[in-house]
């Protein structure tokens, strides 16, 4: 994040905490308008409120026009169908504008997040996080961005559950423009929804800002694949703020790619590899998923967690990974091929298979 976009976000930071803050205090009151209570709250001039509020009632007419041509709704933080849990933090957005079923924003959910330029092991242990959790009738929060987000989101319909997505623009202009048919997938049996009104453009600094709505809404942020830059540790650090936990899914030393992630794990992050490591620490029964059906651990096994997905090894590169010796190891890696796990590569070279068969 460039120094400019730092300062406006904080600016907005601040503006949107004093109005949400001032939104809350006057709405059961009945001795001034609302919109009048917030620009005092926020010391604007009481000689300019007729014109600020005759200019904001305008462009509300125009965003209720477009949410109507775009299927959305506005949901106040005075609607029942308002999450509970968003409403609790010290900024809560005054409004939620919503694609698919509102009713879905009450769901018990876990966030998750991470890298928009994700490794395929990262997408994989995203989408089977994701489709875990849908079968355990958890919903799962991220930003519909590219990588992890988007994995998440398609592991957890995967699983026949309900996922939010939580926009940085607004409902009508999804970003990036190839998530549109995701988002239409979402919406039929979850919820987009966005604190900015119809036509809102996806800039910089609305991202940060809608972070603090995707761990809102959570019990929890599980992050996956995190570089020490990573917007995902944002949303992390507003989970901390929000009282809410935190998770990482460990992965490779050999990049920077999991810097953050593995910063996160240092200062006590619990360590994340099924859904069940999640519900454990949220201190819920581990119910089955629906249909019975149980992953195993991405990485319990010594020799795959050693393996990069995608990456080529040689036998002697494995033995020195694994700490397994060579007459033990070659037999294990013929079962790993069998299960579809690893691929023997020629010249006695393996590789972990992306996506493992079921």
């Amino acid at each position: 994040m460039d120094v400019q976009t730092a300062v406006s976000v904080s600016m907005l930071a601040v503006a949107r905490a004093r109005a949400s803050a001032a939104f809350k205090e006057i709405r059961h009151r009945g001795d001034i308008d609302p919109l009048e209570g917030v620009l005092e709250a926020c010391e604007v001039p009481p000689e300019a409120w007729r014109a600020l509020v005759a200019g904001a009632r305008e462009r509300a007419v125009r965003a209720l026009d477009q949410a109507g041509s775009a299927r959305a709704e506005p949901i106040a933080i005075f609607d029942p169908r308002y999450p509970p849990l968003l409403s609790c933090i010290s900024d809560p957005p005054p409004v939620l504008w919503v694609r698919g079923d509102a009713e879905r924003l009450a769901s018990v959910a876990v966030a998750i997040v991470g890298s928009r330029a994700a490794t395929p092991y990262a997408l994989e242990v995203a989408e089977r996080l994701g489709e875990e959790l849908g079968a355990r009738e958890v919903a799962v929060v991220s930003g519909l961005a590219r990588g992890v987000d988007s994995a998440a989101h398609r592991g957890c319909l995967a699983g026949g559950g309900t996922t939010l997505a939580i926009l940085g623009s607004g409902v009508d202009r999804v970003y990036p423009s190839e998530h549109e048919e995701l988002a239409v997938n979402i919406a039929s049996k979850g919820v987009v929804a966005s604190e900015l009104g119809p036509g809102a453009a996806p800039l910089p600094e609305h991202f940060p800002l809608r972070n603090r709505i995707i761990s809102g809404i959570s019990l929890a942020v599980v992050v996956v694949e995190a570089s020490e830059k990573s917007g995902s540790l944002i949303t992390a650090r507003c989970a901390l703020e929000q009282g809410r936990d935190v998770m990482a899914v460990p992965g490779s030393i050999l990049s920077g790619r999991n810097r953050g992630s593995h910063s996160l794990l240092k200062d006590g992050a619990k360590v994340v590899e099924t859904a069940d490591d999640i519900l454990e620490e949220l201190g819920w029964p581990l119910a089955p998923p629906r249909g019975g059906v149980e992953h195993k651990s991405l990485i319990s096994d010594p020799l795959l967690a050693a393996m990069a997905p995608g990456e080529v090894y040689r036998l002697e590169e494995l033995m020195a990974l694994s700490g397994v010796a060579g007459h033990r190891l070659l037999p294990r890696l013929t079962e790993l091929e069998l299960k579809g796990l690893v691929a023997g590569m020629g010249s006695g070279r393996y590789a972990r298979v992306v996506r493992p068969k079921h």
